[in-house]
């Protein structure tokens, strides 16, 4: 079950979520290698992450999954949000140069098939990146944030996903090592936990981000998979069915 858009933004309006941003972004610029001219894709809720490399990008979109909700990206400009099934992104094949997943991967109904049409709208070369709590991190066990919802990764499980997947890993990178504490002491020395946690305890990160290569290699034909969706359009009139009437005994 994903997470509900109202809560998403809730959080990153609070003082916590903007330092979750800035610890995340920070960690995110590491493996983030330029890519010039590139299309960039948002799969979750990546928003506030996009404002930070949206910039670079040739075109940006961000992809919300119709089970969390969509809002209006970015503010006062033309919408650039699309509420989609992360199995079957509108989306011809080899259309992204880069895919950034924030509160998708932990909520997908299926990880492999969400990863496999990751694979197949990427062009060749094309780069993965996904943030996703951390197993054996602290923020994976407290709900009141995005963080504490879904379905947590270690690093092995996320190699051997993407491997399955058809992806190479590549860099790996951490972030979020302060407490998810609304108390302001806490707040005001997350730095120093960040410093400290990246030289004395990296595994117990609140989220681990990972980069992963589009590998190409000639596979097997496989049939078409058929959509398991059923779209029901809600305002169309509905018609009545009308039962005939019984004969007389």
């Amino acid at each position: 079950m994903n997470a509900d858009i109202v809560d998403l933004r809730q959080f990153y309006h609070s003082r916590l979520g903007g330092l979750a941003v800035h610890s995340i972004t920070m960690a995110l610029s590491s493996v983030w290698a330029r890519l010039p001219g590139e299309r960039l894709l948002g799969i979750g809720y990546a928003v506030p992450y996009l404002d930070r490399f949206r910039p670079d990008a040739e075109r940006t979109f961000a992809f919300m999954p119709a089970g969390q909700g969509a809002v209006n990206w970015p503010m006062a400009e033309p919408s650039a949000t699309v509420l989609v099934f992360d199995e079957e992104l509108p989306l011809p094949d080899a259309a992204i140069d880069r895919i950034l997943m924030v509160h998708s991967l932990e909520f997908a109904e299926n990880p492999r098939e969400t990863l496999k049409e990751m694979w197949r709208v990427l062009a060749p070369g094309g780069r993965l990146v996904i943030v996703a709590p951390n197993r054996r991190g602290v923020w994976a066990r407290f709900e009141h944030t995005p963080f504490g919802a879904g379905r947590p990764y270690s690093r092995g499980q996320m190699v051997r996903l993407l491997r399955e997947t058809n992806f190479t890993p590549g860099s790996f990178a951490e972030a979020l090592f302060f407490p998810p504490s609304e108390v302001a002491l806490v707040q005001r020395m997350r730095s120093v936990f960040e410093r400290l946690g990246r030289r004395l305890w990296p595994v117990f990160s609140g989220v681990i981000i990972v980069e992963a290569q589009k590998r190409l290699y000639q596979g097997l034909p496989v049939a078409a998979r058929a959509s398991r969706r059923v779209f029901v359009p809600v305002l169309s009139p509905q018609t009545t069915r009308v039962l005939p009437h019984a004969p007389p005994h």
